[in-house]
């Protein structure tokens, strides 16, 4: 069994700070930010709260890199240098707690609403079930300089690094998909040519980024037209690069076992050969117990998203062995004591249950 200092363990990074604990916080959606994309009040209070509440690391929500890019409404937007203050704004505050700070890099793709967008959703191939178009060449490559100039921009804000998402069936993992991805160029085709846009993007950001400045990619093995033996293959050419600094794996249960596996998805993927990339896994981590078995299992970081909207403070109250964090439905004045917007209540509500009636 792993010591339960553990999770309390620094992290150390090929670039960029070292975390003071293994606990970071997941991208969540949650919809605050304002409708062009600029910061809130209230997103900043929700992830200021969580670094002060001692999350080692504290990752924005995805963040689009283009206008054509976003997913939901109310998300915080690194497109435009309009963003700068209000991502300055931020990095100040959470760097200023000891935490380190990503954003997380996205483009939603063909799940990108048209009415949200204003137009057709992109996506690597035409896609008749969402109404998207195909992207020309020179738009991929547009789209490699956009994911590049957003994490120049995130540096420029004074952020530690960022995350690249691949996963969910955003615009990234839709490339990776040999299902959605029926392209003809160099984009397309073989896992060679269907990874080219995540490589070309973390060339980008290592060219022009300093190098201090770190670098994460989001994956799942699962879903959205995801392989485990491809993902596998992805993984192992991320960790030769020595180009990233973490892969975070986004497993929605650590303990599933996938069909036709007799392991755990979270024992399948500690097992890869990573070099000095750490290792990050979310998926129904909720009590400190269970932050010890990922750690106690060969991962690095526990990748907490529930159970940190419960807690802004989780890494903190973990420490105390008799600790035994809440679950969901909690109701609104709860979550509002957390930090947690009108906004973000309504989200949570509507998507997963996770607001029930009464105060206490």
């Amino acid at each position: 069994m792993c010591s339960s200092d553990l999770p309390f363990d620094t992290v150390t990074f090929a670039h960029g700070p070292a975390m003071p604990n293994r606990f970071m916080l997941a991208p969540l959606t949650n919809q605050q930010s304002h409708a062009d994309g600029t910061l809130s009040d209230d997103e900043f209070e929700w992830l200021r709260m969580r670094a002060e509440g001692g999350f080692g690391l504290t990752m924005t929500c995805a963040s689009h890199v283009q206008a054509v890019g976003q997913g939901f409404p109310g998300q915080l937007g690194c497109f435009s240098d309009d963003h700068l203050p209000g991502l300055t704004r931020l990095a100040d505050a959470l760097n200023a707690t000891g935490t380190v700070s990503y954003v997380q890099l996205h483009h939603a793709g063909n799940r990108a609403p048209a009415d949200l967008i204003g137009t057709a959703p992109v996506c690597p191939s035409d896609d008749p079930s969402t109404g998207a178009r195909a992207l020309t060449t020179a738009e991929v490559e547009q789209l490699v300089a956009d994911f590049v100039a957003a994490a120049r921009r995130a540096e420029r804000a004074g952020f530690h690094g960022v995350e690249l998402h691949g996963a969910h069936g955003y615009v990234i993992c839709q490339f990776l998909s040999a299902d959605l991805n029926q392209r003809t160029d160099q984009y397309g085709g073989s896992l060679e040519n269907r990874s080219r846009l995540l490589f070309e993007i973390i060339d980008g950001i290592r060219s022009d980024c300093g190098p201090d400045f770190a670098l994460a990619v989001r994956l799942s093995p699962e879903r959205f037209g995801m392989q485990i033996a491809e993902i596998e293959q992805v993984y192992g050419r991320l960790v030769a690069t020595g180009a990233v600094d973490l892969i975070d794996m986004s497993l929605w249960d650590v303990n599933r076992v996938p069909e036709g596996e007799t392991r755990a998805l979270c024992d399948i993927v500690a097992s890869w050969p990573r070099g000095d990339v750490r290792l990050g896994v979310a998926g129904k981590i909720h009590t400190p117990a269970d932050v010890r078995d990922v750690l106690d299992r060969g991962v690095d970081i526990a990748v907490l998203g529930r159970v940190a909207i419960l807690h802004h403070d989780y890494p903190r109250l973990a420490g105390d062995p008799d600790f035994e964090p809440r679950r969901a439905p909690v109701p609104a004045a709860v979550l509002a004591a957390e930090g947690v917007s009108p906004s973000f209540v309504g989200y949570l509500a509507a998507m997963f249950r996770f607001v029930s009636e009464g105060t206490e």
